[in-house]
């Protein structure tokens, strides 16, 4: 009984230590995650492919979301404090992203069937990528070692403009207000792109 007991904590411990290694990693003073051996995509530039499969197991590839403005954002671990504050704002404004005609999609390194329980658990209304073996979160330039052992996605959100470019990038950002700030964003990018395109005719 002891030997299960001991088992049973110790699996317990093991789950918990992605949520601690993020916690912890983002409290140090002065500390930031450390990076990855890649580089993130400039402004401008091509938007990193990509093919992932959502909470629900369907697949998705950025070509899906051509002629689209979209909201792609990192984040380090499903129903972790922060992560949660986020994605429970990006569903808050889900009607207003709608309305300018924008995709919300996340991506961490997390599985499918903890992007189902979270997306279920908080309502969320728009597509978690998995990015499982990491993949893509590197090309974006965003995977991070937290204290120095646990390899998650920072904190960043790309906007992706109908073409399929880089049109803003925000790193490391706080997690409270951010939907808001990059719903503005987006409205002010569609006006720019579209006083743009009445200047050239």
């Amino acid at each position: 009984m002891n030997r299960a007991l001991s088992r049973r904590g110790f699996l317990s411990l093991a789950a918990l230590l992605p949520a601690l290694a993020l916690t912890f990693g983002t409290l140090l003073a002065g500390s930031r995650p450390a990076l990855a051996d890649s580089v993130a995509p400039a402004v401008g530039k091509a938007a990193p492919a990509f093919k992932l499969q959502d909470q629900a197991g369907k697949w998705h590839s950025l070509a899906d979301y051509k002629g689209k403005w979209v909201a792609l954002y990192f984040y380090p671990k499903d129903d972790t404090p922060g992560c949660t504050t986020q994605a429970c704002g990006f569903r808050d404004n889900i009607f207003a992203f709608n309305k300018e005609g924008a995709v919300i999609v996340g991506i961490s390194v997390d599985a499918v069937a903890s992007h189902k329980e979270f997306a279920e658990k908080h309502r969320l209304p728009f597509t978690l990528l998995a990015d499982s073996d990491k993949a893509v979160t590197r090309s974006y330039g965003v995977l991070k070692k937290y204290m120095g052992v646990m390899e998650m996605a920072r904190r960043d959100t790309f906007i992706i403009d109908p073409q399929g470019r880089i049109a803003k990038h925000y790193e490391s950002v706080d997690p409270e207000g951010h939907s808001q700030v990059v719903l503005a964003d987006i409205k002010a990018l569609k006006a720019a792109a579209a006083a743009g395109s009445k200047g050239g005719r």
